[in-house]
Protein backbone atom coordinates (compact mmCIF):
# COMPACT_ATOMS: atom_id res chain seq x y z
CA UNK A 1 0.00 0.00 0.00
CA UNK A 2 1.48 3.34 -1.08
CA UNK A 3 1.62 6.39 1.16
CA UNK A 4 1.97 9.90 -0.22
CA UNK A 5 5.23 11.82 -0.45
CA UNK A 6 4.49 13.83 2.69
CA UNK A 7 5.70 10.70 4.51
CA UNK A 8 9.24 11.72 3.48
CA UNK A 9 9.14 15.04 5.37
CA UNK A 10 10.76 13.55 8.49
CA UNK A 11 13.53 11.54 6.80
CA UNK A 12 14.39 14.39 4.39
CA UNK A 13 14.40 17.02 7.16
CA UNK A 14 17.46 15.29 8.62
CA UNK A 15 19.35 16.14 5.41
CA UNK A 16 17.94 19.45 4.19
CA UNK A 17 17.09 22.77 5.86
CA UNK A 18 14.15 23.31 3.48
CA UNK A 19 10.96 21.28 3.15
CA UNK A 20 11.87 19.05 0.20
CA UNK A 21 8.32 17.66 -0.03
CA UNK A 22 7.40 21.03 -1.61
CA UNK A 23 10.06 20.55 -4.30
CA UNK A 24 9.04 19.49 -7.80
CA UNK A 25 10.69 16.36 -9.15
CA UNK A 26 10.85 15.42 -12.83
CA UNK A 27 10.72 11.65 -13.38
CA UNK A 28 13.68 10.36 -15.38
CA UNK A 29 11.43 7.61 -16.76
CA UNK A 30 8.44 9.47 -18.21
CA UNK A 31 9.23 13.16 -17.61
CA UNK A 32 6.15 13.77 -15.44
CA UNK A 33 6.61 16.58 -12.93
CA UNK A 34 5.14 16.22 -9.46
CA UNK A 35 5.72 17.70 -6.02
CA UNK A 36 7.69 15.25 -3.88
CA UNK A 37 4.60 15.22 -1.64
CA UNK A 38 2.61 13.68 -4.52
CA UNK A 39 4.97 10.74 -5.12
CA UNK A 40 3.86 7.24 -4.09
CA UNK A 41 5.95 6.19 -1.10
CA UNK A 42 6.64 2.70 0.24
CA UNK A 43 8.52 1.92 3.43
CA UNK A 44 9.93 2.48 5.93
CA UNK A 45 11.81 -0.82 6.08
CA UNK A 46 14.47 -1.34 4.93
CA UNK A 47 14.19 2.23 3.59
CA UNK A 48 11.83 4.63 1.84
CA UNK A 49 11.14 4.25 -1.89
CA UNK A 50 9.23 7.00 -3.76
CA UNK A 51 7.70 6.18 -7.15
CA UNK A 52 6.30 8.32 -9.95
CA UNK A 53 2.48 8.34 -9.88
CA UNK A 54 2.50 8.41 -13.69
CA UNK A 55 4.71 5.47 -14.64
CA UNK A 56 5.58 3.84 -11.28
CA UNK A 57 9.35 4.30 -11.83
CA UNK A 58 11.50 4.74 -8.73
CA UNK A 59 12.25 8.47 -8.35
CA UNK A 60 14.16 8.45 -5.08
CA UNK A 61 15.30 6.16 -2.28
CA UNK A 62 16.29 6.97 1.30
CA UNK A 63 17.99 4.49 3.61
CA UNK A 64 19.14 5.43 7.11
CA UNK A 65 21.89 3.49 8.82
CA UNK A 66 23.43 3.96 12.26
CA UNK A 67 26.03 6.47 11.02
CA UNK A 68 24.84 7.69 7.60
CA UNK A 69 21.87 8.36 5.34
CA UNK A 70 21.90 7.28 1.70
CA UNK A 71 19.83 9.39 -0.70
CA UNK A 72 19.48 8.05 -4.25
CA UNK A 73 17.93 10.50 -6.73
CA UNK A 74 18.87 8.47 -9.79
CA UNK A 75 15.24 8.28 -10.95
CA UNK A 76 14.78 12.05 -10.80
CA UNK A 77 15.91 14.01 -13.85
CA UNK A 78 15.66 17.24 -11.85
CA UNK A 79 14.58 18.52 -8.45
CA UNK A 80 13.34 22.14 -8.25
CA UNK A 81 13.36 23.38 -4.64
CA UNK A 82 11.40 26.57 -3.91
CA UNK A 83 13.25 29.19 -1.89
Amino acid sequence: MALDGNTLAGPLSELFAVDVTAAVSRCAGCGQQDAVADLLVYGPDPGWVARCPGCDSVVLRIVRGPSAVWLDLHGSAALRIPL
